[in-house]
């Protein structure tokens, strides 16, 4: 199973709102974490990760708080989510990792690594401007129509 880990949905989360705020200028961490009722100190710890690894820019004093880098068009949930939780991985070995006492005789290593590749190009093709266009909240239940017939 993929599973992010809660760091990489906040920082999803957080990307998301500064990306539909980008007109509007910066937001603060407390203004996020507040936002979205996410405890501040962890947002704030996502949110620096975030700017050390180049995706936002930060700015300090009464205009200051974190902003997009550059275009949301520009970029992916794979760079989000590498960007919190390092290299995707879906085995616990590498290709350079010999140290696993099945390396030689493994025969799905390879397999699992063409499905990561797979898996981290597909995320690379959702752009955060995408995430941003949509509508918050959780998607609502399709109901179907009713029909009444009179007779």
């Amino acid at each position: 199973m993929l599973r992010l880990s809660k760091k990489a949905d906040y920082a999803l989360i957080a990307m998301k709102h500064l990306a539909q705020k980008r007109e509007s200028g910066s937001s603060s961490a407390r203004e996020i974490a507040e936002h979205y009722d996410i405890p501040i100190e962890l947002m704030a710890k996502v949110l620096q990760r975030l700017v050390r690894t180049g995706l936002l820019t930060s700015q300090q004093g009464t205009r200051g708080g974190y902003a997009l880098s550059r275009p949301s068009t520009t970029i992916t949930v794979a760079d989000v989510i590498q960007a919190i939780d390092g290299p995707f991985t879906v085995t616990s070995c590498s290709t350079e990792d010999s140290s696993c006492e099945q390396y030689g005789k493994c025969s799905i290593r390879d397999p699992l690594w063409r499905i990561k590749e797979r898996i981290v190009a597909a995320l690379g093709t959702v752009s955060l401007a995408e995430m941003a266009a949509e509508a918050d909240g959780p998607p609502q239940p399709q109901v179907a129509p009713v029909t009444i017939l009179r007779t």
